[in-house]
C-alpha cells in the first residue's frame, strides 16, 4: 500500500457518467506521492461512459449500475463501496442525485466539482447560463456534497474570465482546465490534515 506523509493513502471512488476527464486526471493525481488518495473503483451509471476506458488503462476495477430503482440501487453501491472499504468519494460529471441516506453513510467524505462559480448556476447547463447573463466571470467550484444539489460548503473555487466571443463549448473547455488543476488542490487541502 502507498503510503502518504507515512499514513496509508485513503481508498477513494469516482462516480462519472460521462467523459471522465476529471477522472483521468484524479487518477494520475493519485500516483504522486503528495496526493492522499488512492482510487481503487470506478461508479458509472452509464455503461457507454467513455470514461471507462481509463478505469480499463489504468486497471482500476468498475462497476456499472441501471439506476432502475435508485432506493435499491443505492444499497448496492453503499454495500459495493464499505466491501472495497472506500474512505472517500469524488463525484466528477456524476448525473444522479444521490439521496439523503446515501449521504449520510459517507458524510463529509463526498466531494463533487462543479463548473461555476457557486452558489451561482446550480444545476445543469451552468455556460449557457452564464453567457446568456452577459456575466464576466464564470468559473469552478469543488464542495462537499449534502442533500441540496449543488448546496454543500464549498471547499475551493477558481475564477475563469468570459470573454465576449465565447461560446459555451470555448467557456467550457476553458473551465475545464482549471476543474483540472483544482480539484487535486481541493482533495489535498480537505483530507491532507487527516
Amino acid at each position: 500500500m502507498k503510503k502518504y506523509n507515512g499514513f496509508k493513502k485513503l481508498k477513494t471512488a469516482i462516480f462519472i457518467s460521462g467523459k471522465g476527464s476529471n477522472f483521468n486526471n484524479l487518477i494520475k493525481f493519485s500516483f504522486k506521492k503528495n496526493s492522499p488518495i488512492k482510487i481503487e473503483l470506478l461508479i458509472t451509471n452509464n455503461y457507454k461512459a467513455k470514461g471507462l476506458k481509463f478505469a480499463k488503462k489504468y486497471r482500476i476495477r468498475k462497476k456499472i449500475y441501471k439506476y432502475q430503482d435508485k432506493f435499491k440501487t443505492e444499497k448496492k453501491i453503499i454495500s459495493d463501496l464499505k466491501k472495497n472499504k472506500i474512505k472517500v468519494i469524488c463525484l466528477a460529471g456524476f448525473m444522479k442525485v444521490l439521496s439523503k441516506n446515501f449521504i449520510k453513510n459517507f458524510r463529509g467524505k463526498i466531494l463533487n466539482i462543479h463548473p461555476s462559480l457557486l452558489p451561482k448556476y446550480k444545476g445543469l447547463n451552468t455556460h449557457e447560463r452564464a453567457i446568456k447573463n452577459k456575466d464576466k466571470i464564470s468559473g469552478c467550484t469543488v464542495h462537499f456534497v449534502n442533500s441540496k444539489i449543488d448546496s454543500g460548503k464549498i471547499i475551493m473555487q477558481k475564477k475563469v474570465r468570459i470573454f465576449k466571443t465565447d461560446t459555451p463549448k470555448t467557456l467550457k473547455n476553458r473551465i475545464l482546465r482549471q476543474e483540472h488543476m483544482l480539484y487535486p488542490k481541493a482533495i489535498q487541502k480537505v483530507f491532507s490534515s487527516l
